[in-house]
């Protein structure tokens, strides 16, 4: 896999030519549900505002969520009465909610810079791709660990105990540290996530906090803990912002891909609208933008992205990628949940 990605970055993908739509043929109004904070406010800078300029007979209203989960919870209660045209969340919510019919197909015909992504941006059955990649890390208070960790099980040191924030399942930085543990521990998590599961409940008692709030990030930065699980993205952006309060690790153990997935909503509104959002989100111009703002990886091969942003997404850092197919981790993903609470989340009461 990480060979095949990395070969994807390096290279372009056959162009096929299709029209686009026209900023005089698409006006109105449509609602894209996507990440609070940061997210929020780096995207609309980077990618909203320009494609309201091009296309301004549209108005793009931001609903922020601060999971996938809720966003998918949204739209299970929203099915009957559509109020959402976009979305944006990570691909093992997406698979969900493919599988129950909330989401429309996206053709290339739609959708012309679906010919030009990344083959690892491509949902097989027809819905939204990728459109950031991401990576899991763990952050640290520069001031409380003067020297750098380089490995996972920093977690486990003692004298770090109750100065922990490591966010749990649902969401998928949980699942993602289960499977990072288990090639700590030289588990083969596709057969059983056991060990992986009895050292996660070992560490349980020394956790602050399974569900960091308002982020990791900031506790970590004003000193409320030492370590924290995150994604890179925002790890990045977050060490500059702290003026180095804040550093970011790269387990030497490795570290998952993540990927975040932009979907028609099944029934939207305004479709063509949406259609255009979508196209122009995962445009070279769009992806590169992004990058630069907040350091995902791009999904189209053609986006120009400079160097030093490059180094500090994952893109940056695929020899430390693990295996990992978010199918098949869908299918886990409640077995992998009931896990957390009832193994390891307990274990710290």
């Amino acid at each position: 896999m990480t060979s095949r990605l990395l070969c994807a970055l390096a290279a372009t993908t056959l162009l096929v030519s299709t029209a686009h739509a026209q900023p005089t043929e698409v006006s109105g109004e449509i609602t894209l549900s996507a990440y609070s904070g940061i997210f929020q406010d780096k995207y609309t800078e980077a990618v909203i505002k320009p494609f309201q300029e091009k296309f301004p007979g549209v108005t793009v209203n931001y609903f922020a969520s601060n999971a996938s989960s809720v966003m998918l919870g949204n739209l299970r209660s929203q099915a009957s009465d559509v109020q959402t045209d976009v979305v944006i969340f990570d691909v093992s919510t997406s698979l969900i909610g493919n599988k129950e019919e909330l989401l429309a197909p996206l053709s290339v015909a739609d959708i012309p810079n679906l010919a030009d992504l990344l083959p690892q941006a491509t949902v097989q059955e027809g819905f939204g791709p990728a459109v950031t990649f991401d990576n899991l890390v763990l952050v640290y208070n520069t001031e409380a660990i003067t020297t750098k960790p380089d490995s996972l099980s920093v977690l486990w040191d003692p004298q770090y105990a109750g100065k922990l924030a490591v966010t749990s399942m649902p969401s998928i930085l949980g699942s993602g540290l289960m499977v990072m543990t288990s090639a700590m521990l030289g588990e083969d998590y596709t057969q059983s996530v056991e060990q992986s599961a009895a050292k996660l409940a070992e560490l349980a008692p020394a956790v602050q906090t399974f569900d960091p709030k308002p982020d990791s990030y900031t506790l970590v930065i004003n000193g409320t803990v030492s370590l924290a699980t995150g994604w890179n993205a925002r790890a990045q952006y977050y060490a500059d912002e702290s003026a180095g309060k804040l550093d970011v690790v790269l387990p030497k153990e490795g570290t998952i891909l993540q990927i975040n997935t932009i979907n028609l909503i099944k029934g939207a509104k305004n479709e063509a609208a949406a259609k255009a959002f979508i196209n122009y989100a995962l445009s070279p111009e769009a992806q590169a933008a992004f990058t630069e703002a907040m350091f995902y990886a791009p999904v189209n091969a053609k986006a120009d992205v400079s160097p030093e942003a490059t180094a500090r997404t994952v893109a940056g850092q695929l020899e430390q990628i693990l295996p990992l197919d978010w199918a098949w981790a869908a299918t886990k993903s409640e077995e992998w949940n009931q896990i957390w609470k009832r193994q390891i989340i307990s274990a710290g009461n």
